[in-house]
């Protein structure tokens, strides 16, 4: 089994995770973590499925900051949480192990799963690959609850002309995106439905799964889809390879 460690990048906090035996074509999943700041560090599920298929996996920390292009004072007075992932993680992956987009795929839990959706519509050329579980699509319906969402957001509806829903761009997306949900999901399946339909209605190829259930919005049901998640960030990976050779040297992590 591979091994998780924590590190800084640029002054952040991120888990890591080094597969036993990594990819020679170094794939990478960055993952982002959900309003509770929960990362894949020392889970046993996905461990076991980023293991199997040689990924390599970067948690960074973000708070509560919804990986908006914004400014989130919780997570820093100055950087927004999508210029820190686009700059300073992606550079990060390349200075300390010679990877770089399209070897790295997104992949996030409701909160982070919606920023996961984000970051790869708008820059599908260097994100190709995403995988959102319980996406948190509609988090407008947060705004005035006291988080801090309501100082990223001056109104409930700027929060809704940021969303993935909105953002999707009818020519121009990712080529591989999995939309996960449990149809207990009360608060966010909706959402996912929704953003689901306009997908099918403009023609955008992706795979969902709104039947399986497991719990809710829990991390009973984000464990369950582990397998099935990961698989298809590593086989899509493996697609984008074919279709754009990759070359690189073999690596291990750094500090």
């Amino acid at each position: 089994m591979g091994t998780w460690r924590q590190l800084e990048i640029s002054g952040k906090s991120a888990d890591v995770f080094e597969p036993s035996r990594p990819s020679p074509h170094g794939f990478t999943v960055l993952f982002l973590h959900g309003h509770g700041e929960i990362t894949l560090r020392d889970n046993p599920w996905y461990s076991a499925e980023f293991d199997r298929y040689g990924l390599r996996c970067v948690c960074p920390g973000g708070r509560r900051s919804w990986w908006g292009d914004r400014v989130c004072r919780e997570f820093d007075q100055v950087v927004t949480p999508q210029r820190f992932l686009k700059e300073n993680v992606v550079s990060w992956l390349e200075t300390n192990g010679g990877v770089k987009p399209p070897q790295i795929a997104l992949l996030g839990v409701s909160m982070g799963g919606q920023g996961a959706l984000k970051l790869a519509y708008l820059d599908p050329a260097r994100f190709p690959v995403v995988a959102a579980i319980a996406p948190a699509i509609d988090f407008y319906v947060w705004h005035g609850r006291g988080y801090p969402l309501d100082e990223i957001y001056e109104s409930a509806e700027a929060a809704r002309q940021d969303t993935a829903t909105v953002l999707i761009h009818p020519l121009n997306w990712p080529r591989h995106q999995l939309l996960v949900c449990d149809p207990g999901d009360a608060e966010w399946f909706e959402g996912a439905e929704r953003l689901a339909s306009k997908l099918s209605s403009t023609g955008i190829p992706f795979e969902r799964d709104f039947e399986t259930r497991s719990g809710g919005h829990t991390w009973d049901y984000f464990n369950h889809q582990a397998p099935a998640v990961v698989r298809f960030l590593a086989e899509r990976l493996e697609k984008e390879r074919i279709r754009l050779p990759v070359t690189g040297p073999q690596f291990t992590m750094g500090e």
